[in-house]
């Protein structure tokens, strides 16, 4: 009997000694890395600016969108904007691809490079091609919301910095955009 219970001692002891080293040794279970949390940005509309010359009409159209993680730079910027100027009995316009949406509040400002234009256009012969252009907003909920153009460098100039535009302060006399804030949604 003796050695019965010294054998199942031994055994034991065996087990011990083998399993404990795997369980001390073990890792501890991990907490799944955090997730960078992505917020998205957006403004779209169509409207026209209070303009200085009676019978021309400026129109500025957007559809553009932003994704941001940590911070106030966009990471990815993408969609379109289009200036519209009527003047002289002809409709001129540029659509341009989105580089940049910057968003805060009521504010927000695009810029992007021109990828078309109006047949004709003055902008094929005195600007550079895919030149940039910027465009600031500001819309309030309630009251008038306003625009800003920077216009474009002249040909052999440098280009406009992405994501920077004037002040907006051309009122908007008719349409509207609708924007939507990420730092509203990091709140």
């Amino acid at each position: 009997m003796l050695t019965r219970t010294l054998r199942a001692t031994a055994l034991l002891a065996l087990v011990v000694a083998v399993t404990a080293p795997v369980a001390v040794a073990a890792p501890a279970p991990t907490a799944p890395p955090a997730r960078e949390s992505t917020t998205v940005s957006s403004l779209k509309g169509d409207a026209r600016m209070d303009y200085a010359v009676a019978d021309q009409e400026v129109r500025v159209s957007v559809d553009a969108h932003s994704t941001y993680g940590v911070g106030s730079i966009p990471q990815r910027s993408w969609g379109t904007f289009r200036i519209s100027h009527a003047q002289d009995g002809k409709l001129y316009w540029g659509e341009f691809q989105v580089d940049c949406l910057t968003t805060g509040g009521p504010t927000a400002t695009v810029t992007g490079r021109l990828v078309r234009t109006s047949p004709g256009h003055p902008w094929l012969t005195t600007l550079d091609p895919h030149t940039r252009m910027g465009v600031s907003f500001y819309i309030p909920e309630t009251g008038q919301a306003r625009i800003g153009l920077s216009g474009a460098t002249k040909k052999g100039d440098p280009l406009l910095t992405k994501c920077m535009a004037p002040a907006a302060d051309a009122k908007v006399v008719d349409g509207g955009y609708a924007l939507h804030d990420h730092s509203k949604q990091a709140g």
